[in-house]
């Protein structure tokens, strides 16, 4: 059994997926700690200037003592209306805008106050846009409590999985022995970005997922499609 992690994310990019797909069970890091300037609340669109960011504020007084499921939304800023305006005139001549725009729409109505719980709603919506079946469960609804590399390694323990498969920052901080001793081997993701049809120009690789989505669908998250 192969088990991956990751904290949350708001609108993740294509290697985010890509972890979930190639595991049995994909856990949902809500415990963590946030972590300001990452991917969390933020992630990339294309628009004919480049790639803009589209952040969701924060409040971000006291982050280093809260878990991602503590991390509250700063809704006294209308960034929904600005980020769906962002998403609009930059893909409104993409060539699934008429059938992806009123599902996002209808997805950015709910208005959340936890991060951990925009980014929950949004992954599911995802998973269910891109065709993804594999098991998710969220941290928080577990009995574990560790830290960094003893956290996976209990996450995979629980599970009784045999294999982890990290994110490349895992050679970072996972204590490999570790695993080793508990007859669990690790791979660290070595994703290879897809090359696919992309409006503005040259083809820029690390967009959030909603540019793939936007242009071909799901279909092209592991495979080149150029055109």
């Amino acid at each position: 059994m192969i088990l991956s992690a990751h904290q949350p994310a708001y609108l993740p990019w294509l290697g985010y997926f890509d972890k979930i797909i190639r595991s049995d069970i994909f856990i949902f890091l809500d415990t963590v700690q946030f972590e300001k300037n990452s991917y969390t609340n933020r992630n990339r669109v294309k628009t004919p200037q480049g790639a803009v960011w589209l952040t969701v504020p924060v409040k971000i007084r006291g982050h280093i003592d809260k878990t991602m499921m503590e991390m509250e939304i700063d809704n006294s800023q209308d960034w929904r209306r600005k980020h769906l305006n962002t998403i609009f005139m930059n893909y409104k001549k993409a060539a699934r805008f008429e059938e992806c725009y009123a599902r996002l729409e209808t997805l950015y109505r709910s208005r959340h106050l936890l991060l951990a719980e925009l980014c929950w709603e949004q992954l599911l919506f995802w998973l269910e846009e891109l065709g993804i079946e594999t098991e998710i469960v969220r941290c928080s609804n577990l009995p574990i409590r560790a830290k960094k590399s003893d956290l996976v390694l209990d996450l995979c323990r629980h599970y009784g999985a045999d294999h982890y498969l990290s994110g490349i920052l895992g050679q970072d901080y996972l204590k490999v022995d570790d695993f080793t001793r508990c007859g669990i081997g690790i791979t660290f993701q070595h994703y290879e970005h897809p090359v696919y049809r992309q409006m503005w120009g040259d083809f820029l690789s690390h967009m959030s997922v909603l540019d793939l989505w936007m242009n071909v669908g799901g279909y092209g998250l592991t495979a080149e499609v150029a055109g």
